[in-house]
């Protein structure tokens, strides 16, 4: 038999078996004995060489056409036996949906989650509404409109978190949220904007990312009275109708008069503790009238209308309700911390 007439045997004889193969284990090793280093069309061409050049030349191209042909054969053949292996594992793994199914455990509910929607509850239903804005902040509104010029100590990279050096920050308050509602709405407006903020912070007490609620009303004659009426409504319905609340001057750069707002402390019952150092007293969250610069940059008339504004950290009044000593234990997702809060909302 002449050469060429063993290639185009061997070539008939491969495609056969390759086409009667049951599964992809034998046609590997039918690839591996037709195709392989020493497969049979490779021991088949060691003898090319002996032949003339003219000769050689056409042998060679028709063993290229018999590999190729074999090499098709195999990619259709895998291609069925891939689709015919996928379709028995359906089969074999098919679930009646038709059946009961297994006991899932209900899941419990983040105690920062939970405190978050029940401020935000709280204060909707007083009648405010909820704003949203972007994490990845202009520092216009960031600083520049919350009267926050360039030389404030609050705009130092030991607190803030800079994203690049055109202006955009990573918020360190909920406030710009104020600022675009002012800019896009007109008075009289009610609104709170809950959210994550950042900050250069890492202890038990603070964490580079945590949570706020800030308010915000705009009308005419809105006073300092309002003010402290509805924030005595919030704190009653979180802490309680008991709890004893102060309001303390303080300073804030977009606020003017300014108060930090204290409770007694939920721990010790105001006899004091190692939780309130000793006062009796926990802040709770700052307060105070929109200043009048702050007006002047979103367009509003300050001669005409008055308004307040409040923040508080979500994570600080969960860790009181709920008595945590950590504020990374919010953030670790460690299963036996937050199973100890279902069923909470």
């Amino acid at each position: 038999m002449s050469l060429k007439e063993q290639i185009e045997s061997l070539g008939k004889e491969a495609v056969e078996l390759i086409k009667k193969a049951e599964n992809l284990s034998s046609l590997s090793a039918l690839r591996v004995e037709y195709l392989g280093k020493k497969g049979k069309l490779k021991n088949i061409l060691k003898t090319l060489g002996k032949l003339p050049p003219e000769e050689r030349k056409e042998i060679g191209q028709l063993a290229n056409r018999v590999k190729e042909e074999i090499e098709t054969v195999l990619k259709e053949k895998e291609g069925e036996l891939k689709a015919k292996a996928l379709e028995e594992e359906l089969r074999k793994n098919r679930i009646d949906i038709t059946l009961p199914s297994g006991w899932i455990e209900a899941g419990s509910s983040h105690p920062v989650i939970s405190t978050l929607i029940e401020i935000s509850e709280t204060f909707i239903s007083m009648g405010f509404s909820v704003a949203e804005g972007p994490e990845v902040e202009e520092e216009k509104y960031n600083f520049d409109m919350l009267n926050i010029p360039p030389d404030h100590p609050a705009r130092d990279m030991q607190d803030t978190f800079f994203v690049n050096k055109d202006g955009f920050v990573l918020r360190t308050h909920t406030s710009p949220v104020q600022i675009r509602a002012m800019l896009t709405r007109k008075p009289p407006i009610a609104v709170i904007a809950p959210g994550r903020v950042y900050r250069k912070d890492a202890d038990p007490t603070h964490s580079p990312m945590f949570h706020q609620i800030e308010g915000l009303m705009v009308d005419e004659n809105v006073t300092f009275k309002d003010l402290k009426g509805i924030l005595k409504i919030f704190l009653e319905s979180v802490f309680g109708k008991d709890v004893k609340i102060r309001f303390r001057p303080s300073y804030f750069p977009f606020t003017e008069p300014s108060a930090e707002v204290d409770i007694g402390c939920t721990v010790c019952g105001g006899s004091g503790c190692r939780v309130c150092k000793g006062t009796g007293w926990l802040e709770i969250l700052g307060c105070g009238m929109v200043d009048p610069n702050v007006f002047e940059a979103v367009g509003i008339d300050p001669e005409k209308y008055t308004g307040f504004a409040f923040g508080l950290g979500v994570e600080r009044i969960a860790m009181l309700r709920y008595r945590i000593n950590d504020i990374r234990l919010l953030f670790e997702n460690d299963m036996r911390f937050n199973h100890q809060f279902k069923g909470i909302r």
